[in-house]
């Protein structure tokens, strides 16, 4: 693969998700519908589509589940394939060589889960020196109970995400701005 200034990063979109507990179908259509959006429009501008598998020894995200594949009904022809077992696709994937192997200046980050990978992955990328988009729209989490009582919803849960993210860490934005680019936005 020859260099390239921008790459799509598709996190942990898989259906070992769909075996646990927190899964919500109706959270996941919206989700699915913006995330196939952001893949289609990542390959009509040629820009690389990079899929990440989270594994684990056992459950649902082992390899041995059979569930370590791409989230139906997502389509996705991957221009490359990393599997990880952290937070950040950046740690012991070896994604972190193919991006400086490749050239890569800017990140568009989207997948499951909103709060855990894909903002891990944002912040190290960030840290890294990357120019990174975090798309939130293309991004799934489910409610969670914080230690006093509290239920966030999957939509506070994303919103925290952006606010903290944002202007620090990574630009936020929708599936068409991440994909008109940087320099299209800065001179509008």
């Amino acid at each position: 693969m020859s260099d390239h200034e921008t790459i799509l990063l598709v996190i942990d979109a898989q259906e070992s998700f769909r075996q646990r507990d927190c899964w919500d179908e109706s959270l996941a259509s919206a989700y699915i519908d913006r995330q196939q959006a952001l893949i289609d429009g990542a390959v009509a501008k040629g820009i690389p589509v990079i899929q990440i598998f989270h594994v684990d020894g056992s459950g649902p995200f082992s390899e041995s589940s059979g569930f370590v594949k791409t989230l139906a009904p997502l389509r996705i022809a991957a221009d490359a394939t990393f599997r990880k077992s952290r937070h950040s696709a950046l740690v012991g994937s070896g994604l972190d060589v193919w991006l400086i192997e490749n050239g890569v200046r800017r990140i568009i980050v989207s997948g499951i889960r909103t709060e855990q990978c894909c903002e891990t992955t944002t912040r190290h990328a960030s840290d890294l020196g990357y120019q990174v988009d975090y798309v939130g729209e293309s991004t799934l989490t489910f409610p969670m109970t914080d230690a006093g009582g509290r239920t966030w919803s999957a939509g506070e849960i994303r919103g925290r995400t952006e606010l903290v993210l944002s202007g620090r860490f990574a630009r936020i934005a929708t599936v068409e701005q991440a994909l008109a680019g940087r320099a299209e936005l800065l001179s509008a």
